[in-house]
């Protein structure tokens, strides 16, 4: 059992979590008929399988969303902390976004054309990311996998390095962990192609020593990274490691893709920009198109040079980049619409300082009730987890789970009319979030940390 509480409150806990259970159920009962109706017709019940892992035992069905705010179907409303897990960091319909897409459906959506707003998108995303080279696609997913081709044909190089418990979509490479210093796939890995050990190298987040033997071996195309843990909790990097990331890539041939489609809570340009970071390519989604689907790769100038003068790449037809829907006018104009009025470089001073909040007043909930946890900040996203420091790799992370504890704040959070962020305890905040919404969440984290800890 985690050691994440005293023994007085883990045998409060499930007691705790009955009543909460059964005030969900009181408070949705037209979600629970809609979900037991759709499960004659969805796999799992709902329309993708990870919709089912939300702390009730069923989803809350939406009706509408705007801003921060999301009501249900049963007329309950809700502060918005979970946005979507970055999907709706601009907001939920932001008005400029939604004329965007009016104006661009009623005139054509998708033609295997391109449209002026590529180049703007391109363009604006090079003054925050420095000068690339832009492709778009549907996901971030898409923007990693092509990534990942791409740098594979320059090197001639076979495998991909990441970090343990790393997250880039559902990139086959990707899932991969370490068990005792061996690569194997990530528990609950569904239909892997192929052994990991075949395509990826792992090292812990961190270890910088591990990561110079790995690239040591001469077989790595690419090292695929977060430029900071954000799926097993927010994990920070040491300083110097990036420095020393960037020194060892070079020097290993290998080439840098920093994944920044959920660390562009730390600015208008992410990680990259913040931290003064170098990536041969850096890789975008779900942000960037006001809730509409889109991701994004951008290669170094040279890179794209020398990927367009391979005669063996067929980047125009069935070389596996690319896709019908890819780079389509309608996510462009959304895209276009996002990062021109709603996230423009400004909104991060209203943002970070509203996540900064957050943090200070879970913060406080935890000291004042001697929780033996911690609270992590990046930029407009914060966190809180299960130890007293925060942990230092993928690894530590992982090991301060606790599904049990989990669910009981989800479900006492939802249940007063607040959301975050599900397999998570995360926070993130968008330009249309309020002091009161946070400080809603700071006083409902309070309640439960009241009841988990009395005496």
């Amino acid at each position: 059992m985690p050691a994440s509480l005293p023994r007085s409150a883990r045998a409060r806990l499930p007691e705790l979590l009955a009543r909460e259970e059964a005030a969900f159920a009181e408070r949705t009962p037209r979600s629970r008929r809609l979900f037991e109706q759709a499960r004659g017709e969805l796999l799992a019940g709902v329309p993708m399988s990870w919709m089912s892992r939300w702390a009730g035992p069923y989803p809350i069905y939406l009706d509408r969303a705007e801003g921060a705010e999301l009501s249900d179907v049963d007329g309950n409303s809700y502060a918005d902390l979970c946005l979507g897990d970055t999907g709706a960091m601009a907001g939920h319909a932001p008005p400029a976004v939604g004329e965007a897409l009016a104006d661009r459906y009623g005139t054509g959506a998708t033609t295997m054309l391109p449209t002026e707003d590529a180049a703007w998108v391109a363009a604006e995303l090079s003054r925050r990311f420095g000068e690339k080279r832009w492709q778009f696609t549907l996901s971030a997913t898409d923007a990693n996998r092509f990534a990942i081709r791409i740098a594979r044909h320059l090197t001639g190089r076979p495998k991909v390095l990441v970090f343990n418990y790393c997250y880039h979509g559902t990139v086959d490479e990707s899932f991969a962990s370490l068990a005792d210093g061996a690569v194997v796939a990530r528990e609950g890995n569904v239909g892997a192609p192929v052994p990991p050990a075949e395509t990826t190298r792992v090292v812990e987040w961190g270890d910088v020593a591990g990561l110079e033997r790995e690239l040591a071996a001469g077989d790595v195309a690419c090292v695929l990274t977060e430029p900071a843990l954000t799926n097993i909790g927010i994990v920070l990097p040491e300083p110097g490691f990036h420095e020393a990331l960037r020194e060892l890539c070079d020097g290993a041939g290998t080439l840098l893709i920093i994944d920044e489609t959920h660390t562009l809570s730390a600015g208008p340009g992410g990680c990259t920009r913040r931290w003064n970071l170098r990536p041969d390519v850096v890789t975008l989604g779900k942000a960037i198109g006001g809730g509409v689907p889109i991701g994004a790769f951008g290669l170094d100038p040279a890179l794209g040079e020398r990927i367009l003068a391979a005669r063996d790449a067929d980047l125009e037809d069935t070389g596996g980049v690319g896709g019908t829907l890819a780079g389509n006018a309608l996510s462009l104009a959304a895209a276009r619409a996002t990062l021109s009025q709603v996230l423009r470089d400004e909104a991060w001073e209203g943002t970070e300082v509203l996540a900064g909040r957050f943090a200070a007043g879970a913060r406080e909930a935890i000291e004042r009730h001697g929780a033996p946890w911690h609270v992590v900040q990046l930029g407009c996203r914060a966190e809180y987890r299960f130890s007293p420091e925060p942990p230092r790799n993928g690894g530590e992370a992982a090991a301060l789970g606790d599904p049990e504890l989990e669910r009981y704040l989800h479900l006492h959070a939802l249940n007063r009319g607040v959301l975050i962020t599900p397999f998570h305890n995360m926070a993130l905040i968008c330009p249309a979030t309020t002091a009161e919404q946070v400080d809603r969440h700071g006083e409902v984290f309070d309640s439960a940390l009241r009841e988990l800890f009395a005496a």
